[in-house]
């Protein structure tokens, strides 16, 4: 088609019949073209074609809100659609911003991040010392938090555990595979806290904290087989992905007083 000079409008997976066990795929949804073959491919084909922009990309710049500060850490909320480190082609981040904000800063800003797509509670080390005390926090799992999503359908049970393996899916990054083999331990609590509009909103507890994890914990055919309402990778985008970090407990890094945060999402 190319060769004969067609113009291509656009190209997708369009999935039909039973899910795959490690992929997310919904009979009926369609999917983007994967990174590393097709997606190279169709970017040469539309060179010089006036194409609709990703509407999860193309997002106005939103100022990060300042929940906390001390002299050794601060808590913000993450808007949506902002990177927590700069990627490969996109800079502004919250560490780039952090780093601006807080110039004194020793050693690293960003002590663990959330998805681009993801808004809400996020931890800044304005110092070594603390730095290093959040972390062991965060590898003793003594550091709790909570996640409150939209579910773009009715989930049946009340709460449950979700127990699934993640791993990178090498050819499709950042998108994650459930692998019994080589997948690394990934656990999930939730609840539900209403149904309606044929939607339902959920509270999130993971125990782990892998990439993608809440997401395909949701999505999966062998979790909640229901994904997040907005969710660009494993379910149908909209304007954003319905998922927010809603509160954080921990210990001050450096007065042991132990802490705890709240903010409210904005749907």
């Amino acid at each position: 088609a190319f060769q004969n000079k067609l113009e291509p409008l656009a190209i997708a997976e369009f999935w039909w019949g039973k899910s795959p066990k490690k992929e997310i795929r919904k009979q009926g949804y369609f999917y983007p073209a994967c990174k590393t073959k097709c997606e190279p491919i169709l970017n040469h084909m539309l060179k010089g074609l006036d194409v609709m922009p990703n509407i999860i990309q193309v997002q106005p710049k939103k100022e990060i809100e300042l929940v906390y500060e001390d002299d050794f850490i601060a808590i913000i909320n993450k808007p949506s659609n902002l990177l927590s480190v700069p990627g490969k082609t996109t800079k502004d981040s919250v560490a780039l911003r952090m780093r601006n904000k807080f110039p004194k800063s020793t050693g690293p800003i960003i002590v663990h991040r959330l998805d681009r797509s993801t808004s809400g509670l996020m931890i800044i080390a304005k110092s070594v010392e603390a730095y290093h005390s959040l972390q062991n926090q965060f590898a003793k799992h003594s550091i709790k938090k909570t996640y409150v999503a939209i579910l773009d359908g009715v989930v049946d049970s009340d709460s449950g555990v979700i127990d699934l393996p993640l791993r990178v899916d090498i050819e499709n990054r950042p998108s994650q595979l459930v692998c019994f083999e080589h997948g690394k331990n990934a656990v999930t609590h939730w609840q539900v806290m209403e149904r309606s509009n044929n939607q339902t909103r959920i509270i999130f507890q993971p125990i782990t904290g892998r990439t993608h994890q809440l997401r395909v914990h949701a999505a999966h055919s062998l979790g909640l087989n229901i994904p997040i309402l907005g969710d660009d990778l494993y379910g149908n985008p909209k304007s954003r992905l319905h998922l927010h970090a809603e509160s954080l407990s921990f210990s001050h890094p450096i007065t042991n007083k132990e802490m705890y945060f709240k903010v409210l999402a904005d749907f």
